[in-house]
C-alpha cells in the first residue's frame, strides 16, 4: 500500500457536529499514478455523489490531502459498511478506501486484497476550516 495513504489528513467543507460510529470515505478521482482531466474527475465525483445520495444515508463532503505534497482530493464521508464501500470504490476505479470505526481510521484496497489496515485516530486528522 502506498505510503501516502498513511499521512492523510481531512478537511470537511463545513462544520460536522456529529459523526456516525462507523463510516467510509470514498472518492472517484483518478487513482494514484493515473491522470484524468479536471472534467473527467468532476464527472466521476458527480456520479459518485448521485449514487451515494440515492442510498439515503448520512453523507458529507470531505477533502483528503497530503500535508507533505499538498495533493488534495474531494471525497465523501458516507455511512456505508466496509464491503459496500470497497465495492463502490472498485466500481469507481479506486485503489483504496478509508473506513472509520469508533474514531479509528483504516485504509483498505478495494479489490480481492481488501482488509482493514490501521492508520491512526480519525478525529486527530481532521482540520477544521
Amino acid at each position: 500500500m502506498h505510503s501516502a495513504y498513511f499521512e492523510i489528513r481531512f478537511r470537511p467543507d463545513c462544520a460536522i457536529s456529529e459523526w456516525p460510529s462507523s463510516f467510509a470515505i470514498v472518492t472517484a478521482h483518478a487513482t494514484t499514478g493515473q491522470h484524468w482531466t479536471d472534467s473527467q474527475n468532476h464527472a466521476a465525483d458527480k456520479q459518485l455523489r448521485r449514487e451515494l445520495e440515492a442510498l439515503d444515508i448520512w453523507l458529507r463532503r470531505l477533502i483528503g490531502y497530503s500535508p507533505s505534497t499538498g495533493h488534495a482530493e474531494p471525497g465523501w464521508a458516507a455511512e456505508l459498511s466496509f464491503d459496500v464501500a470497497c465495492d463502490i470504490g472498485l466500481r469507481f476505479q479506486q485503489d483504496a478506501v478509508y473506513f472509520v470505526e469508533a474514531d479509528q481510521l483504516f485504509v483498505s484496497h478495494c479489490d480481492d486484497c481488501r482488509r482493514l489496515i490501521h492508520v491512526g485516530e480519525f478525529r486527530s486528522r481532521v482540520d477544521l476550516i
